[in-house]
């Protein structure tokens, strides 16, 4: 309602304006109308050899300078109008941020699952997860992160997008949220934890990265730092990229690739002896 109010305020003072400037432009011609009259009844009333009167424009100078003023208010009043509609929509967009966070966060909440459970809820398995969670407690970790449960390993899937900025490999504020939910678990238990950088098959040229395996390389070795500075033992780290070599979705659509830039932690869960290169 704010917002049509002020689109009405501004329309109507755009239209005072463009009245205000047919004002001035109608006096300016009645005055040179006026001047041009004066010096014909004066060039017509006066003999041949007595000098031309000056014309009268001091006495309509302030009608000018009058005009222009106005017009100069209305032009500061709709930039000022304009600058605070500006703010109070930014204004308003964040609050709506922060309930959609807060509604996001009490839905998560509604989800939750007794402690002890020892299931994940049927809605946040992927394709191929199984139903035990090796003793782990995997909720409250949000939507962000897809849970994949083998009889050996858990997955932790992570979109490309919510951790790094496009083309880049260091960590953003979103993604240091995310990760912050998974250090919980992680540090849990002491099985070792494989890092693994994906991309889409889009080829990247850089000076950084001069293609896809420097960059999931990057990117995977962006996500080990940050576990290691957060208490998870350098000893069960390892990282490594894999570029567009195992995607997930097929490359020649957008979502596939949009499925394809993924860091995947995957927690080892079998004995070492038992785990498979």
């Amino acid at each position: 309602m704010a917002r049509k109010e002020q689109d009405i305020t501004l329309g109507e003072l755009a239209e005072r304006q463009k009245a205000v400037q047919k004002e001035l432009e109608e006096a300016r011609r009645g005055m040179a109308e006026q001047q041009l009259a004066s010096n014909l009844a004066a060039r017509r009333g006066r003999r041949w050899d007595e000098p031309a009167l000056a014309a009268p424009e001091e006495e309509e100078s302030w009608l000018t300078t009058y005009l222009d003023m106005m017009t100069l208010l209305l032009v500061l009043m709709i930039v000022m109008l304009s600058f605070a509609g500006k703010r109070a929509q930014s204004e308003a967009g964040a609050g709506q941020g922060g309930v959609a966070a807060v509604a996001q966060a009490g839905a998560a909440g509604a989800g939750v699952m007794p402690a002890g459970a020892g299931l994940l809820p049927e809605s946040g398995k992927a394709p191929g997860q199984g139903a035990g969670d090796h003793g782990l407690q995997l909720d409250g970790l949000g939507d962000d992160i897809d849970i994949v449960v083998n009889d050996k390993s858990i997955s932790f899937r992570i979109n490309s997008e919510i951790l790094f900025s496009s083309g880049g490999a260091d960590l953003g504020l979103e993604g240091l949220g995310v990760l912050r939910k998974l250090v919980t678990v992680l540090n849990s238990t002491s099985h070792q934890i494989v890092i693994e950088g994906h991309t889409d098959s889009v080829p990247i040229r850089s000076y950084r990265y001069p293609s896809n395996w420097e960059l999931s390389g990057a990117r995977a070795g962006s996500v080990v730092r940050y576990l290691e500075s957060n208490g998870v033992a350098s000893q069960r780290l390892s990282a490594v990229g894999y570029a567009d070599t195992r995607p997930l979705g097929d490359n020649a659509s957008s979502e596939g690739r949009a499925s394809n830039r993924r860091v995947e932690l995957i927690l080892l869960t079998a004995p070492e002896g038992q785990i498979q290169p």
